[in-house]
């Protein structure tokens, strides 16, 4: 199954509660966080709320 490398490149201060328990759910806490993600609609899903915080890349 294809993997997505997920990285927070952006700072979650000031975001919606929302958007910062997204990024949690991600593994993705602090500035540099790396995750791999299976590429699935669940992590699309996140990834299409808060993609102006990430950087995405296909493993």
């Amino acid at each position: 199954m294809a993997k997505l490398k997920i990285k927070l490149v952006k700072s979650l201060n000031g975001r919606l509660d929302k958007h910062i328990a997204t990024a949690n759910s991600l593994g993705l806490r602090k500035i540099g966080n790396v995750t791999v993600q299976p590429d699935n609609e669940q992590t699309r899903g996140k990834i299409a709320q808060i993609g102006y915080l990430l950087q995405v890349t296909e493993e």
